[in-house]
């Protein structure tokens, strides 16, 4: 049975763990303060073009949403986020449990706009008698593989900045994302146009690890009290660190994301071959084609992965996602499965 359910089932790429092996006995100072992440965290300033940025290196993704979002926020504000959005969706209500609410827009697409903003705003508007909304999250890509044009997110950041609106993005993926064919946007468009967002190890070839980065370095005053405060700030931050600094010191990052997406676009063109649809267009390595029932339980048999939203009584969308470590032969193996069912 092989997975093709998430990005993260396997460890690390060998070169981390080499890297790993390699400083393990070398003594480092403690909490983000060692060499490794001191020259992670240059890299990736010149990576975003920003040498102003604050950056900080932890853990997980789920964890990096609720920090940030509740120390930008005040007790009476609150979030807004596309209903697919993992804060949403899939953090069992970790944003809430920190008293601040989450304000949902249906999206197609998974994606948000200004116009959808300019509604929640609209509606919670009767002072003081409602929450403030104040934070846009947003992903990208997106919880359905979808991602941002430059123009799109230039848009959004001019409307977030025109109503006094923080802009946050959700870079969990962000690597599958800019390596997308279709793809406009730059690590240093991404820094340009938005006030907070993250940079995902997890799911593009480390152990684990996300970083943290302020792009106005006002906005993390008092941040690295929040991460202890949390539970955060790990004592050996260079294990962070290290897997940063390797998979950026010659665009690593960029390169297992790549393939990754060159995994999935190659089921997706053999989906599309047999004629079968798409819930959004596939362009990340997340993709969600339509398949009959009878044919997602033959697939099943040999393959795991989620069967997504139901489309009707004889068909359900699926989501199939390949990772760093996605190896074309089984790719390949999985195309003749398809072919063989349909025979």
């Amino acid at each position: 049975m092989y997975s093709f359910k998430n990005d993260y089932a396997e460890g690390a790429h060998p070169h981390i763990l080499q890297k790993l092996i390699e400083t393990n006995l070398v003594q480092q100072s403690g909490y983000g303060e060692d060499a490794y992440s001191i020259k992670a965290k240059e890299i990736l300033k010149q990576k975003i073009d920003n040498p102003d940025a604050i950056i900080y290196f932890v853990s997980g993704g789920t964890q990096t949403n609720l920090i940030v979002i509740s120390s930008l926020l005040r007790p009476h504000e609150a979030v807004i986020s596309a209903k697919t959005g993992h804060i949403y969706a899939n953090e069992a209500g970790a944003i809430e449990a920190t008293g601040h609410r989450v304000i949902t827009i249906d999206s197609e697409d998974g994606k948000l706009k200004p116009a959808d903003i300019e509604n929640v705003l609209q509606a919670y508007s009767l002072r003081p008698h409602v929450v403030k909304p104040k934070l846009v999250y947003i992903s990208n890509s997106t919880e359905i593989g979808t991602i941002y044009t430059k123009s799109e997110l230039e848009q959004l950041s001019s409307f977030c900045r025109s109503k006094a609106l923080y802009l946050f993005l959700d870079g969990a993926r962000l690597g599958h994302a800019l390596t997308a064919k279709n793809n406009d946007l730059t690590l240093s468009d991404i820094a340009a146009h938005t006030d907070v967002f993250y940079i995902g190890g997890t799911k593009n070839g480390a152990l684990l690890g996300e970083a943290i980065i302020f792009n106005k370095p006002h906005l993390a005053k008092d941040f690295d009290y929040m991460l202890k405060q949390k539970g955060a700030l790990l004592a050996k931050g260079r294990l962070l660190g290290v897997q940063f600094l390797e998979l950026f010191r010659n665009d690593l990052y960029f390169s297992l994301a790549r393939h990754a997406n060159e995994m999935a676009t190659k089921i997706a063109d053999a989906m599309e071959a047999q004629g079968y649809p798409f819930l959004t267009p596939p362009c990340t390595n997340q993709i969600f084609p339509i398949l009959p029932k009878p044919v997602i339980d033959e697939l099943m048999r040999e393959y795991d992965f989620y069967e997504w939203k139901v489309a009707d009584e004889q068909r359900s969308a699926v989501r199939i996602m390949t990772s760093w470590a996605t190896d074309e032969s089984v790719v390949d193996a999985f195309i003749d499965r398809l072919k063989g069912i349909m025979n």
